[in-house]
């Protein structure tokens, strides 16, 4: 009797210990957490509020239920947003921005409380469009194309400036995709063709200058030939249009020696050749 007794008693002993090391288990679990590296930590408290401070990296002790830690990433992120924006000559053009943002550290306690965790995807993508509109609207759209690192640099500068406003630092602003609305296009691509026909015109109109003054030139050059041979002919008779009747019948009779389909026969009655009159 007083051995069951006594392993009852130790028993409860052992249940008692095993619950009490559970509970404190428990609570020190709950009264730890830990910051990962390229992180930091926001806590807050249900007396005090948002905490001025921020916590680093690491693990740290907070007080269970009355505190609770939130957690910030301060790595510089990626953000892709497009806009349509008008320019000054009331074109539509498509835009793709790309920024790399982060918070500023010292800051993140302020927006907690103003933006939240997600302030990224809060505030960047409205001063975005904002920005690219404000700008694109001070050029035409053929200068976009033709002061384009222009235009990158306000929209950069522009956007830093705002972003500030709202302690979020951008590290890199690039305009990655800009394109034109169909009627644009096609009044682009019209001009082009215009301007390939109207260099077409002018080379067309050079050719023919340039065979006029040929033609005016070679006119010239048989005048003199023609007034040459007058007037040789003149000061030395036919003499000299017979020698180059002569000369040309040489030619004329060296080109058709050379063609084997061509029989030469002599002129005059008599045709038979080789034959005896005799027989």
């Amino acid at each position: 009797m007083g051995s069951s007794q006594a392993a009852v008693s130790f028993l409860t002993n052992v249940a008692r210990a095993a619950f009490g090391l559970g509970v404190g288990a428990a609570v020190l679990n709950s009264s730890l957490y830990t910051v990962d590296g390229g992180q930091r930590a926001v806590l807050f408290d249900r007396f005090r509020g948002v905490i001025d401070d921020t916590v680093g990296e690491g693990t740290h002790f907070l007080i269970p239920w009355l505190q609770k830690p939130f957690i910030f990433d301060i790595r510089t992120r990626p953000h892709t947003f497009s806009s349509v924006s008008g320019t000054k000559d009331l074109q539509m053009v498509n835009l793709t921005l790309r920024v790399l943002s982060r918070p500023e550290v010292s800051r993140l306690p302020y927006i907690f409380k103003t933006l939240g965790l997600e302030y990224d995807e809060k505030v960047l993508p409205s001063i975005g469009n904002e920005v690219l509109k404000a700008v694109v609207a001070q050029f035409n759209a053929d200068q976009l194309l033709t002061e384009r690192p222009h235009v990158s640099a306000l929209v950069r500068d522009s956007l830093i400036r705002r972003a500030k406003d709202f302690n979020i630092v951008l590290d890199d602003v690039a305009i990655t995709h800009l394109s034109y609305g169909a009627e644009f296009s096609r009044a682009v691509e019209q001009k082009q063709v215009a301007q390939q026909e109207a260099e077409r015109s002018k080379f067309v109109v050079a050719k023919a200058e340039q065979e006029r003054r040929a033609a005016i030139i070679r006119a010239q050059g048989e005048s003199e030939s023609a007034k040459l041979i007058s007037d040789a002919t003149a000061s030395a008779g036919m003499g000299l249009i017979e020698l180059r009747r002569i000369e040309a019948s040489r030619e004329v009779a060296a080109t058709l020696a050379k063609s084997p389909n061509v029989a030469y026969l002599p002129g005059g009655k008599n045709l038979l050749l080789a034959l005896n009159p005799s027989r």
